[in-house]
């Protein structure tokens, strides 16, 4: 890499984690005023508050680098128009797409890392945090639904009131249906937990059998017993899956739970554009310097930087809600997962080539 490649390469580095590191301060801070309203709940306290939002950081900077990369990237490349260097570099033969190219490099390294940290720390962190606020505030996971947690095995729909961040359940019933759609039992029990892979042990089980006599009527018959060993495709580890929003969980937690969905016949939209937006949500760096470098070329006509960095501001505000948006839309109208994770990124590329060759053109 020549000199001033190095120069450009570095002003950018400094001025993405500059603008990265502000983010994460600004919503760090919102973050922990969310946290403190829940103090004095259990043994929730300030220091439980602080513990949380700094477990969330590493989500935080998942979710937030790609609009650090397009307000740091504007900012940089301001700043060197501003000092005519970018005009310099031009006139000395560095062409649109050699610059491009420099852009796409280190705005890559940024993508690298928002991969790894997606891939390893995010899912285990956010998981981390969940458990540490639901266990000091001693607020069990499934409670924030009317009714419980609902899950789907074979025919059974199985119904936990509560779940511990650990798979130990609460107030577990079994609806098993037959291959006529009929329902042959309910099973409730006080609660189980995962003794063997595909077995979980229930306690204080009482079930409801219904069946029919010998002449054809129908009988219902309660049975107690105080265990009982229960075979299901259930595991701790679909469980604590649950605990973390799709958009948090790695790969290998997606695909785990897809195929859980898959088996189950069950809808797997919701997961299936958080499996794709893994693959594409890291790149949306890449297309945030090439929206940012025209912005770098136009500067002379701007009256300052902030206007840039505030209009860079809102279009990394727009991704983000352009992102959330197409996500739901995908899972309401049942779009293509793959076409409702690459939208945002596909819109916002085309607009950055057309500024681009606006740019040139002129």
């Amino acid at each position: 890499m020549r000199i001033h490649e190095k120069y450009v390469a570095r002003e950018l580095m400094a001025a993405i984690l500059l603008v990265i590191l502000a983010l994460l301060a600004l919503y760090g801070f919102f973050d922990l005023i969310e946290a403190l309203k829940d103090v004095g709940r259990g043994e929730f306290g300030v220091e439980h508050a602080f513990l949380y939002v700094s477990m969330r950081l590493p989500g935080r900077v998942y979710e937030l680098m790609p609009i650090g990369v397009l307000i740091g990237a504007l900012y940089a490349l301001s700043s060197l128009a501003r000092h005519s260097e970018i005009t310099v570099l031009r006139a000395s033969g560095m062409t649109t797409r050699h610059l491009l190219t420099l852009l796409f490099k280190v705005a890559g390294i940024f993508a690298l890392v928002a991969l790894l940290l997606g891939e390893t720390l995010v899912p285990v962190a956010e998981r981390a945090a969940e458990s540490m606020r639901v266990q000091a505030m001693h607020k069990m996971v499934a409670q924030e639904f009317g009714s419980g947690l609902w899950v789907k095995d074979g025919r059974a729909f199985i119904n936990i009131r509560t779940a511990t961040p650990d798979a130990r359940l609460e107030q577990v019933r079994v609806y098993q249906f037959n291959e006529r759609n009929r329902l042959d039992f309910v099973m409730e029990a006080k609660h189980g937990e995962y003794v063997a892979p595909g077995q979980w042990r229930l306690d204080d089980v009482v079930q409801t059998v219904l069946g029919q006599d010998d002449k054809g009527i129908q009988v219902v018959r309660v049975e107690r017993q105080p265990d009982l060993s229960w075979a299901s495709g259930l595991t701790p580890e679909i469980i604590s899956v649950l605990m973390v929003a799709p958009e948090r969980m790695s790969l290998v937690g997606l695909v785990t739970y897809l195929r859980h969905l898959w088996v189950n016949n069950q809808k797997t939209e919701r997961y299936e554009i958080a499996l794709w937006k893994k693959f594409f949500y890291p790149l949306a760096a890449l297309v945030m310097v090439a929206l940012a470098l025209p912005f770098g070329y136009t500067h002379s006509r701007m009256s300052s930087v902030s206007l840039q960095i505030f209009g860079g501001v809102m279009v990394g505000v727009l991704f983000h809600m352009l992102n959330g948006l197409f996500a739901s839309l995908g899972v309401i109208h049942s779009w293509s997962p793959l076409l409702s994770a690459l939208a945002p990124s596909a819109l916002f590329l085309m607009a950055a080539m057309g500024m681009l060759w606006w740019v040139e053109r002129r």
